[in-house]
């Protein structure tokens, strides 16, 4: 089944509105419309509306939050609601990053409310998963993953799978000094691929979107994109730099 890659840029706790703003000037140009990948720019909260304007509602290019409350509204200190996110034009949302789990402790439950919010909201969930170097020495890979699928995925119907990304960071390959072959990328990336299939059906599973996450760059970038299961790249450093991420991008077009 033919998926339209996906490749997202996750800035992180970087660039700053006005920062933004030059790297779009140089970025932007490089892409017209009608592009045969959907590109993606996560931005900081402070950013969004700057990055969202920039880009405008006709560009290829699209917004995406780095996270989300569950919540609508209220006495939430420091949280931002779906309906802030749309009111500045984000389409997607990054849920469940490995830095959220492990720095801040948000649990399979949390990310469940956050994706239900989400689609709820009309906006696209990018929802991430992946093990620690622990885990995967210690053999626990495929039941980290099944159980991160099966609960951040819980309630959700086949139908809202239509607008849900996956989104697999190998967490070992991440500052250790280890990285992961195109072929262990793959192998893992068709193992969440038949979670997908026990959970949703074949139908389902063949038609979600797949992103890669483990240390992209624009020398491994087309080997990469080239297996048959990874649909598209969430892009954490190489993305900080506009040229950079463009060759990313110019490698699943």
């Amino acid at each position: 089944m033919s998926r339209k890659p996906i490749i997202a840029a996750n800035w992180k706790m970087n660039v700053t509105p006005t920062e933004a703003a030059t790297y779009l000037e140089t970025f932007l140009p490089l892409f017209p419309a009608a592009v045969a990948s959907d590109i993606v720019i996560g931005a900081s909260f402070v950013t969004l509306p700057k990055a969202a304007s920039l880009i405008g509602p006709s560009a290829a290019v699209e917004i995406a939050a780095q996270n989300m409350s569950h919540e609508a509204n209220g006495a939430f200190t420091g949280e931002t609601s779906a309906a802030m996110l749309l009111d500045v034009g984000v389409d997607y949302v990054i849920l469940g990053h490995s830095e959220r789990r492990s720095l801040y402790q948000e649990c399979d439950g949390v990310i469940n409310k956050k994706v239900k919010a989400t689609l709820a909201a009309g906006m696209k969930p990018i929802l991430c998963i992946g093990e620690t170097l622990e885990e995967r020495d210690g053999g626990h890979l495929e039941t980290v993953l099944r159980t991160q699928l099966s609960g951040s995925l819980a309630d959700i119907t086949a139908a809202q799978m239509a607008t849900v990304v996956i989104a697999y960071e190998p967490v070992w390959a991440i500052g250790t000094g280890r990285t992961a072959t195109s072929e262990q990328a793959q192998e893992t990336q068709a193992y969440v691929r038949s979670v997908l299939v026990d959970l949703f059906g074949s139908d389902v599973a063949g038609a979600t979107r797949i992103q890669y996450g483990g240390s992209v760059k624009p020398g491994n970038a087309a080997e990469l994109i080239g297996q048959p299961d990874i649909d598209g790249f969430l892009v954490g450093g190489a993305s900080l730099d506009p040229v950079s991420f463009s060759e990313i991008v110019k490698a699943a077009l």
